[in-house]
């Protein structure tokens, strides 16, 4: 496997677990201790690694 994709693969699952962690946030659920304003962090910067990983597994291109 090419390390852009793994590295990708990563990025992406990591946004997935970021998008995650501010929703539960937002919501109250899961007991994490943040308020509202301060839950779109890790939102946010879930929507950045989960795009860019997605982009870069998206344009790596396959060499066998």
């Amino acid at each position: 496997m090419n390390q852009k994709r793994t590295f990708g693969s990563i990025l992406t699952i990591l946004g997935i677990v970021g998008i995650i962690m501010g929703a539960m946030a937002f919501l109250g659920i899961g007991g994490l201790g943040v308020g509202k304003m301060n839950s779109w962090v890790p939102f946010v910067v879930g929507l950045i690694f989960f795009f860019a990983g997605i982009n870069l597994v998206r344009t790596t291109s396959d060499r066998a």
